[in-house]
């Protein structure tokens, strides 16, 4: 097994078992990081569950031309403890897709669609992202973090272009309740301020690709001088995730021409974004409260009637 699957099996510990109509979402999320021989055990899982739920482990290892390990390993990453708990939701996953539901509708845009079909391929496509991101996201990893943000000193998020946006909107959220927070775009800056962190402060990396240099430098930084850090990322075997001590795994983009991955990433980003902050004001909702509604009153002027 390979030292990023090890690392998924790290942060997946303790999760409970997907829901059958989660297991496509996790196979699309967690695929890029499994080896070769896991993901063709994966990809059949997903493509054919009834065929598969029929099988047993040493079938679906001939099947897939891999070994009986390989199908448990996979079975494990994606979140069962063995392969009679993979079978079940295979089962139930089939049982649902043979219950009469309507087909998927494709979300491809083409550059001569009537805007209603844009607008409706949009909307499914972010449900989808969404539906995917809550599937594959490690509950017992986000609890960690809202714990570390709520008791932090002080937070530093980095993020460069549509990753920077997300990154922004995460510390105005936390400024609102009281905390101190800052966003980092310039990668120079966000070193240097990675230099100042220690204990009790955090640090978090926004990058969708999970090798993005000029987020992963500043995390190292705050890494080593020992801020608790986490990562909110699409590839949770990334390079990110090394200098992570917390893994948040958004949805994996599937691009087309008219919609780049950065739309699809961007939606997921900001459910972990806003799963983070509900959970972190919840935790410190004795002084969240009061600040929420002392930025608001401060801001009331600008909406009432009349105001210029």
């Amino acid at each position: 097994m390979t030292q990023d699957v090890k690392e998924i099996f790290a942060t997946g510990s303790g999760a409970a078992p997907p829901a059958p109509a989660a297991l496509a979402a996790k196979v699309r999320t967690l695929a890029p990081s499994m080896t070769r021989s896991m993901q063709r055990v994966a990809e059949a899982v997903a493509h054919d569950p009834a065929g598969c739920a029929a099988l047993t482990v040493t079938g679906l290892a001939e099947l897939t031309g891999t070994s009986e390990a390989t199908v448990v390993r996979t079975a494990r990453l994606l979140g069962y403890p063995g392969y009679r708990d993979l079978r079940l939701a295979l089962a139930g996953l089939a049982a649902q897709l043979q219950s009469g539901r309507a087909p998927a509708l494709t979300t491809d845009i083409a550059v001569d669609d009537p805007i209603a079909d844009v607008v409706a391929k949009l909307a499914y496509d972010e449900q989808q992202t969404l539906a995917d991101t809550a599937a594959g996201l490690d509950t017992v990893q986000l609890g960690a973090a809202v714990s570390a943000l709520a008791s932090s000193r002080r937070t530093d998020v980095y993020g460069v272009g549509a990753s920077g946006l997300v990154a922004q909107d995460l510390t105005q959220k936390l400024l609102r309740i009281g905390l101190i927070a800052q966003a980092h775009s310039d990668p120079h800056l966000a070193v240097t301020n990675a230099v100042q962190l220690r204990a009790g402060d955090v640090a978090i990396a926004i990058t969708h690709s999970g090798s993005t240099g000029d987020v992963i430098e500043p995390l190292r930084v705050a890494f080593e001088h020992g801020a608790t850090t986490v990562a909110i990322t699409g590839r949770p075997g990334g390079p990110v995730a090394q200098y992570a001590d917390h893994v948040l795994t958004t949805s994996t983009a599937r691009e087309s021409e008219l919609r780049p991955a950065a739309m699809s990433s961007r939606t997921s980003q900001l459910l972990v974004v806003d799963c983070l902050f509900i959970g972190v004001a919840q935790r410190t909702y004795e002084t969240a409260a009061p600040a929420l509604s002392a930025s608001y009153e401060a801001l009331a002027h600008r909406h009432r009637n009349g105001a210029r």
